[in-house]
């Protein structure tokens, strides 16, 4: 018989790895991120171009798509809660989504534009909270800001791949909206078809008896600190506008129409590459330090989105937009989900997102009414005093701590 030799030296404790189902479904948020972008880069001009709306109609019907989007968030979010699974709903969102893209490519009037892009948007909204209460499920809590800056990472590569994918279109078929539109309807049903077939979602709620996630005894368990990040969720939101307007902007650069989606390329591209990074920062530095960092690039951004027309300056604020969601988008989701009691995290993702869904409405009509009335630079430098203000609220001392990082 052979004996083993006795050792004490400890092995060395194996780094977590992020599982395999966050890598899908980062893949399935960047294959419905390209469908969309396709759109959304466009859709601006379109509706301004092609359609004759202004920009407080651009304005307003994208404060009504994104806030819907974030409101549906806290009833998909509680009924996930409530049933212990999320997977079912997660589809149903996607393939709303998918579903509602040949309505871009035969709207003949701005109300068209705005029905499909609620509905989208409702899709967005049925699949968001789900989707990230599984992204929290599925990993341990010391690799969970890695996880989600994983999925943002992947997400925001088809944030680019869209726009960049559009250009090409446009130019290819001399600047045919309707047809880039209807191609976009491919890669929104291969999510739907990823997501069905390769994501298994945890078990460990199934045996749990369920209570509903929206009844007061419920409600309550959410703590202050969960109430705070809720709160900067919204700042945040109010100081950056629809991204629309990076779009108008970049017309009024004098870029080729075909050209301007080349613009959210950029800005998507330094989002992807920022996104991972900051994740796995923040799993080590204080939240509230990088959430105030940025704000200072947010308003270095509107600052210099506020300068001039030249499409070199333009270029610049758009990458520093792209700076700043990478280094806050994936925290925020972070914190609410530290924060949050681990039964009702589809819930605490969806009164958050609502939360900041009013804010985005109220941000994006405030900006088209000042881009109609006083012009594109003072609608940016009213961006950058608004985002001062939350940077002093932010850093305000407060004597009682709710965050430990």
């Amino acid at each position: 018989m052979r004996i083993r030799p006795k050792t004490d030296t400890p092995q060395a404790a194996e780094p977590v790895r992020v599982p395999a189902s966050i890598w899908i479904l980062g893949f399935v948020s960047m294959l419905m991120d390209i469908s969309s972008e396709m759109i959304h880069s466009l859709l601006p001009l379109f509706m301004v171009g092609t359609l004759g709306a202004s920009a407080l109609v651009v304005g307003l019907i994208e404060g009504l798509a994104e806030a819907t989007a974030l409101i549906v968030k806290v009833f998909s979010g509680a009924i996930s809660d409530y049933w212990g699974k999320g997977k079912g709903l997660a589809v149903f969102g996607y393939a709303l989504g998918a579903l509602t893209k040949p309505l871009f490519a035969i709207a003949p009037t701005t109300g068209i534009v705005l029905a499909a892009r609620v509905l989208d948007r409702i899709g967005k909204g049925i699949r968001g909270a789900p989707r990230d209460a599984m992204v929290a499920d599925i990993v341990p809590p010391e690799v969970r800001g890695t996880a989600f800056g994983l999925r943002l990472s992947l997400d925001t590569v088809g944030a680019f791949l869209g726009p960049l994918l559009a250009a090409g279109l446009m130019l290819l078929w001399a600047n045919d909206f309707r047809a880039v539109f209807w191609v976009a309807v491919v890669p929104g049903l291969l999510a739907v078809a990823l997501l069905l077939f390769g994501v298994r979602e945890p078990e460990h709620h199934a045996s749990e008896k369920r209570t509903h996630p929206l009844r007061w005894d419920n409600l309550r368990h959410f703590g202050g600190a969960y109430w705070w990040v809720v709160s900067v969720g919204a700042v945040f939101t109010l100081a950056r506008f629809s991204e629309a307007f990076l779009v108008l902007r970049a017309q009024q650069a004098g870029i080729a129409i075909a050209l301007v989606p080349l613009v959210m390329v950029t800005m998507n591209i330094v989002y992807a590459a920022s996104a991972y990074p900051f994740g796995k920062l923040s799993d080590r530095m204080r939240h509230k330090t990088l959430l105030a960092c940025g704000l200072v690039v947010l308003i270095a951004a509107d600052l210099v989105l506020a300068m001039d027309e030249h499409w070199t300056t333009v270029l610049a604020g758009v990458v520093l937009w792209g700076v700043h969601m990478g280094m806050t988008q994936g925290l925020l989701a972070t914190m609410v989900a530290d924060t949050a009691p681990s039964d009702l995290r589809g819930t605490a993702f969806g009164f958050f997102n609502l939360v900041s869904g009013l804010a985005m409405l109220i941000a994006s009509v405030v900006a088209g009414l000042l881009w109609d009335r006083l012009g594109a630079s003072f609608t940016f430098f009213a961006g950058a005093a608004f985002s001062v203000i939350a940077l002093l609220g932010l850093l305000k001392p407060s004597r009682r701590t709710w965050l430990g990082r």
